[in-house]
């Protein structure tokens, strides 16, 4: 048997060896601040592959699991040890910065402090030809509208289980499939949409249009796929960073609502997804940047009426 330390060696392993004492004996510097008593969770690893190929946790790690809020994925080394073929892992405290990233520093964050791939709904939000509303009207009433409409735009977000990663001046990106599988996280994400679409035409014809004279359209790009999950700030600004091709095509997707002239674009592979779809939402194939086929897509929404 042996352990593959991505990025670093092959060594082997004894049956009766925790996946600590063999890196040590392979002259890996491995911390164990502890001793190796899964105390300190410095000698933490994650499992890349061969994750099957390990012992169950046991009590001592499990309950330090549940004190930090480890993933799954990864393991104490001085607890574990391979049972049966080849695993592949990566050590996550490698020098003192990483101590202080990850265990004793004022940057230190234990909930899901490493990187991991989950299929996610990327939802895309922009609000449609703003600068004339920026240009007619006092600086107050601008962000006075930009609030109403975050506040609004975030409460149906968190409503249907997703989570905005990003403002912008006139929009935003969030994602859905945290906890929940994709099939229901793409659902919640398409009620979002369409909560949003409904929940301006009542704030359009009750409150901008009648004190502004202004009409708020925007557009919305819908995609899923496997993404990069992790958070990459520090303590009080700390956001989830969600990175990949689908985040890409989502936004594509959402700057592609003008040409289309349709203010909800969902890609097919979200299509099918959806519960109780039927055939009538109109087809379309788009050329995309970055991907070489003609992409297809679906216009959920109405057209704008400029």
């Amino acid at each position: 048997m042996t352990i593959e330390f991505l990025n670093e060696k092959v060594i082997p392993i004894q049956a009766n060896q925790t996946i600590l004492q063999a890196s040590l004996e392979a002259g890996i510097p491995h911390y164990h601040a502890c001793g190796g008593k899964a105390r300190c969770s410095t000698c933490r690893v994650v499992v890349q592959e061969g994750k099957d190929n390990l012992s169950e946790p046991n009590k001592a790690e499990l309950k330090l699991r549940d004190q930090k809020k480890f993933p799954k994925n990864v393991r104490l080394a001085c607890q574990t040890k391979v049972i049966s073929n080849d695993v592949k892992i990566q050590r996550i405290i490698r020098d003192e910065t990483d101590l202080d990233l990850y265990v004793y520093g004022n940057h230190c964050e234990n909930l899901q402090s490493v990187g991991d791939e989950k299929p996610m709904a990327l939802f895309f939000l922009d609000i449609r030809n703003f600068t004339p509303f920026i240009e007619q009207h006092l600086p107050f009433d601008v962000i006075h509208i930009i609030r109403r409409l975050n506040i609004m735009f975030n409460d149906i977000i968190v409503e249907h289980k997703g989570k905005i990663l990003e403002f912008t001046g006139d929009g935003f990106y969030a994602v859905f499939g945290f906890d929940e599988p994709i099939k229901e996280a793409v659902n919640n994400a398409y009620k979002a949409g369409k909560q949003i679409l409904d929940s301006l035409i009542g704030l359009n014809e009750n409150y901008i249009t009648k004190y502004f004279d202004h009409k708020i359209d925007v557009g919305i790009g819908l995609h899923s796929g496997k993404v990069i999950v992790g958070k990459t700030g520090v303590k009080e600004h700390n956001p989830y960073m969600v990175m990949g091709l689908p985040v890409n095509v989502a936004a594509r997707l959402e700057s592609a609502t003008k040409e289309l002239n349709n203010n909800f674009v969902i890609s097919e592979y979200v299509y099918e997804m959806l519960n109780g779809r039927s055939n009538s939402a109109e087809q379309k194939q788009i050329k995309l940047k970055g991907v070489s086929e003609p992409f297809c897509v679906r216009l959920m929404g109405k057209g704008y009426n400029y």
